[in-house]
């Protein structure tokens, strides 16, 4: 399948909240796979429909080893937090400290719409909620502390990405992060 540019801070895609699929058909399943593709290429750790422009719930996560993805997800989350570097692929480059709870739940469909629940502690755990997290129009900077935020935002308006239209630009991963989620 075609790998898919990933759409940059800025796009109003990623400030919409996503639209429940409703069809589990060769169209989504085409969408998982070109959702695949380009989280694999750009080497995400997860990727979420409305960073390739399409506002339907549904990502893709690689974490472990582990390929999969998750249509429709509801999350529960664990109480005990955790902060740690987080990334994104639609933010290249730019890492900050994020706090996330360690442990998430997250039930869902495949794309056959068959039910999926997958369970996840650390990296898995905090994929889950920034890839949810995009399903509900929120990227990670908006989680940061005041200050963090405020070091986010100057950092992201001096990146050389910024300003540029989404669809011409290929992003890569974050050299710190290892994989940007």
């Amino acid at each position: 399948m075609p790998i898919q540019p990933i759409r940059l801070f800025g796009d109003p895609v990623l400030r919409t909240p996503a639209e429940p699929v409703r069809d589990f058909d060769k169209e989504l399943q085409r969408l998982v796979s070109d959702l695949t593709d380009t989280m694999l290429d750009a080497n995400g750790a997860g990727l979420a429909a409305p960073q390739i422009g399409v506002s339907l719930r549904v990502f893709t996560y690689n974490v472990d080893e582990v390929v999969g993805h998750l249509v429709n997800p509801v999350l529960d989350l664990g109480e005990e937090c955790e902060t740690g570097d987080e990334g994104c692929l639609s933010i290249p480059d730019l890492s900050f400290p994020t706090s996330r709870a360690l442990r998430a739940v997250a039930k869902g469909f495949d794309m056959h719409g068959e039910p999926v629940t997958i369970e996840g502690t650390d990296l898995l755990a905090r994929c889950i909620q920034h890839e949810t997290d995009h399903l509900d129009g929120i990227l990670f900077v908006d989680r940061l502390d005041p200050e963090q935020r405020k070091l986010a935002m100057k950092a992201i308006r001096e990146a050389e990405w910024s300003g540029l239209t989404p669809p011409t630009v290929k992003v890569s991963p974050h050299p710190t992060f290892g994989k940007g989620i």
